[in-house]
């Protein structure tokens, strides 16, 4: 008797075109009307509709489930293999994924004033403690970032301070100007050990290896 009951009921048929379906949340509530949709239909697919039917501004990932079992490839092949009768509409439950997002920082954490013209670089040093700035102003200024405190105003440039470069070891600081001049410091005293002169143009880069 059951096999014969099992036997009537309408399986999904390869050539058919389409499948009535009906989308709700887990919660029970639909998503629109029942709608007719290939048998080849996708997760993926199903996706787009759902986000179409929501209307919501920014797309969501969701995923769908026939009774319990989640939806991996083409709705027919999953309702033939789970033996689904197709006789009413067929309801499929969404279940939004979760989304993790980075977002970007929107607001300043710390500020550091001191020099008097616009700052043209910056650079911390290796061990993150420490900040090096030129400025316009033709200084150099040297940040403790624990305190966020200047340490040092260095003076020798005689225009705009263009680059900075800590050494490796971070017992040295070299800083190119406009004038073609690099001069170099000692971090740890904010005293000039030296300037080098050569350079007829602007010093746009300095590395120390």
């Amino acid at each position: 008797m059951g096999e014969e009951r099992a036997a009537k009921q309408p399986r999904l048929d390869t050539e058919a075109a389409n499948v009535i379906i009906q989308l709700e949340s887990d919660e029970g509530v639909a998503a629109g009307p029942a709608l007719s949709v290939p048998h080849t239909v996708t997760p993926q697919q199903l996706e787009v509709l759902l986000n179409g039917l929501l209307q919501k501004q920014e797309k969501m990932p969701y995923s769908f489930y026939i009774e319990g079992q989640e939806l991996a490839g083409e709705l027919g092949a999953r309702l033939q293999k789970q033996k689904v009768s197709v006789e009413q509409s067929l309801c499929i439950v969404y279940m939004p994924q979760a989304v993790f997002r980075v977002r970007p920082v929107a607001r300043c954490t710390a500020s550091m004033s001191g020099h008097s013209e616009a700052v043209l670089t910056v650079q911390f040093s290796p061990n993150g403690k420490y900040l090096a700035s030129g400025s316009g102003d033709t200084t150099l200024r040297f940040w403790d970032l624990n305190t966020q405190l200047p340490q040092f105003e260095c003076k020798g440039h005689r225009n705009w301070v263009l680059v900075v470069a800590w050494s490796p070891d971070a017992a040295m600081v070299a800083s190119g100007d406009m004038d073609g001049t690099i001069w170099l410091w000692d971090p740890a005293t904010g005293q000039a050990l030296g300037s080098c002169k050569g350079h007829t143009k602007w010093i746009t880069s300095l590395v120390s290896e």
